[in-house]
């Protein structure tokens, strides 16, 4: 017996509607969440989740400050936004600038593939993880939150 060449089944894509469905609730996250911490201060009001890292050893994790930062920033104190939690400004500037290229590339019709290299990532790695060590040392108190 012979078996019969199938044709391949068809690729299954997600409907425009579901995309952009999903671009909807994504911004309107995005937007209550941003309205959320714009009115109330994350140093003031206690709602707000606690880093577990810092609770249980006392030390600051690469994202100890990020709210406070995101907070000042929404209120164009970028000085202040800095001296919260520097990484986190400075990715959100590198995340931004990313997200403009993809859009660029979008709306000129070309492909956009989010392939990172893993020498970026591993420079992330060691910046993130040199970050961490010295804002927990005496010397490097500034940059603590």
């Amino acid at each position: 017996m012979r078996a019969e060449s199938q044709p391949a089944p068809p690729k299954i894509a997600a409907p425009q509607s579901l995309a952009f469905f999903t671009v909807v609730v994504l911004v309107a996250a995005v937007l209550g969440s941003g309205a959320v911490l714009f009115f109330f201060d994350p140093a003031k009001h206690g709602f707000y989740p606690v880093c577990l890292f810092h609770s249980l050893t006392g030390l600051n994790c690469p994202g100890c400050g990020a709210t406070r930062a995101a907070y000042q920033l929404l209120h164009g104190h970028l000085l202040r936004a800095l001296q919260d939690n520097a990484l986190f400004v400075l990715m959100l500037a590198g995340l931004t600038a990313q997200s403009v290229w993809w859009v660029m590339q979008k709306i000129r019709n070309q492909p956009v593939a989010f392939i990172v290299s893993p020498m970026i990532l591993w420079a992330l790695l060691v910046t993130v993880l040199v970050f961490t060590g010295l804002r927990n040392l005496p010397a490097f108190s500034w940059l603590s939150p």
